[in-house]
């Protein structure tokens, strides 16, 4: 039950931020990328159903629901923030993915597993780690050539 409030809280605390604070033009420029991102994280979690690499209390259900709550809260409203703050400066965008991805590979993995949220199987935080940060490199890329010019430069 705990963790339920915890995941429904943090989504409307999320969402709430990008619907008031984020600029609308950046939420629809970058709206692309984080789907495009999430649909990756969909397919994992569809690959997990049987490779096993996380575990969820309640089964296939719950881990569904846990992962969607999860990309599209969390995942999702961040991945907006990070772009809107630092694309066009990779550099930088690089700094606070890897800040990011190890916050959440090791302390908040830490305790999400203690609290029952979910338990990594056949991954470990550091697996969790690069996958993470490989799919923010694979992210950048992506928005870099939706952002291309669409017409070839003529000399």
């Amino acid at each position: 039950m705990a963790v339920n409030i915890f995941r429904i809280g943090n989504a409307i605390i999320l969402w709430a931020m990008i619907i008031f604070f984020l600029p609308k033009r950046s939420f629809k420029r970058y709206l692309p990328v984080t789907l495009f991102t999430s649909c990756i994280l969909l397919i994992e979690t569809l690959l997990n159903l049987i490779f096993k690499w996380w575990k969820v209390k309640g089964g296939t259900k719950f881990i569904i629901f846990d992962d969607l709550a999860f990309i599209f809260g969390p995942f999702f409203t961040i991945n907006l923030w990070i772009f809107h703050f630092t694309y066009g400066k990779f550099s930088l965008y690089a700094l606070t993915n890897l800040v990011m991805d190890l916050l959440f590979a090791f302390p908040l993995n830490a305790l999400f597993q203690r609290i029952g949220h979910y338990k990594l199987k056949k991954l470990n935080s550091f697996g969790l780690f690069l996958t993470y940060y490989a799919l923010s490199f694979l992210n950048y890329g992506f928005q870099k050539f939706l952002e291309k010019p669409n017409s070839p430069e003529t000399h």
